[in-house]
């Protein structure tokens, strides 16, 4: 692993986790172009982790009160089914505890819905994925794809679901949409907004639900991909490669993500749309031209 390399990897996966032109699609095209290879599970892993850490440090208030509410929910849970075992055993009547008692119990709930369609969409598609994932053609047809899906989001009349509004039916929509996205070339980010904005989120929150909604399941696809890493090897100057790209990955996202916050609101995703359909257009030439 070179310092270059390193530095360029932390700068395409911060820049493109967030920004809505998909980080898969154009770490793909670069290898094509450029010939660089793989950098290796471990690296790519430490890089999903530091864009973690952006999202954390961007939204830390509400990432600590869902993990508050989360305890929470599982205290009362256990409660609950220790009342009724109780009512069972003494044959009173059974005292229960209102589990989603605010609107952040909601969110957390929220959240839940729309990660089970995420996951098994994935384990369903990950041969699918990794097919395309070497295949400029798909790729390029993707990323044409997320190309008018963002188009579109500008046109599209603002809604005014905030946390209190949102259905359950919209976060496990939402969730599909996600799942989807895992397709090199559709951007996750970009799909999932403008699927909340489908639903008639306001613009803000449906990129914050977006984003919040990212961390399971990335923290999920992490751990599978821990368990590739097998005997991986990892010299000296690896180590010090290593955290300098995620320190740039995390910098950069952190950026990044503040900008798309600003921008969703602006109804600037157009001009990402135009990226990436050119930016399609180039990974289906290349395809064809090195085929």
């Amino acid at each position: 692993m070179s310092v270059v390399k390193a530095i360029i990897m932390g700068l395409i996966q911060g820049l493109t986790e967030f920004l809505p032109v998909s980080s898969s699609g154009h770490l793909g095209l670069i290898k094509a172009l450029t010939g660089m290879e793989d950098a290796g599970i471990l690296f790519d892993v430490l890089l999903h982790f530091a864009t973690l850490i952006a999202i954390c440090a961007v939204f830390y208030k509400d990432i600590l009160k869902l993990v508050m509410e989360f305890g929470g929910m599982c205290r009362d849970i256990f409660g609950n089914i220790a009342s009724l075992g109780r009512s069972l055993s003494g044959g009173r009547e059974p005292e229960y505890v209102k589990v989603i008692s605010n609107v952040h119990r909601k969110f957390v709930l929220l959240l839940i819905v729309s990660t089970i369609p995420t996951g098994i969409i994935g384990v369903f598609m990950k041969d699918i994925v990794e097919y395309a994932s070497g295949n400029l053609l798909l790729t390029g047809i993707c990323l044409i794809c997320t190309g008018l899906i963002l188009a579109l989001s500008d046109f599209l009349a603002d809604g005014d679901k905030k946390l209190k509004e949102t259905g359950y039916w919209d976060a496990f929509a939402i969730g599909v949409t996600q799942g989807i996205a895992t397709l090199p070339g559709l951007s996750r980010s970009g799909t999932t907004i403008v699927a909340g904005i489908l639903c008639k989120m306001d613009r803000r929150f449906a990129a914050r639900y977006s984003f919040i909604m990212s961390i399971p399941a990335v923290l999920g696809a992490l751990i599978l991909e821990l368990f590739d890493i097998g005997t991986e090897s990892v010299t000296a100057g690896d180590v010090g490669c290593y955290i300098l790209g995620m320190f740039i990955a995390a910098i950069v996202g952190y950026i990044a993500l503040r900008i798309v916050m600003k921008l969703v609101m602006g109804r600037y995703f157009k001009y990402f749309a135009y990226y990436c359909g050119a930016v399609g257009l180039v990974s289906i030439i290349v395809f064809f031209v090195k085929r």
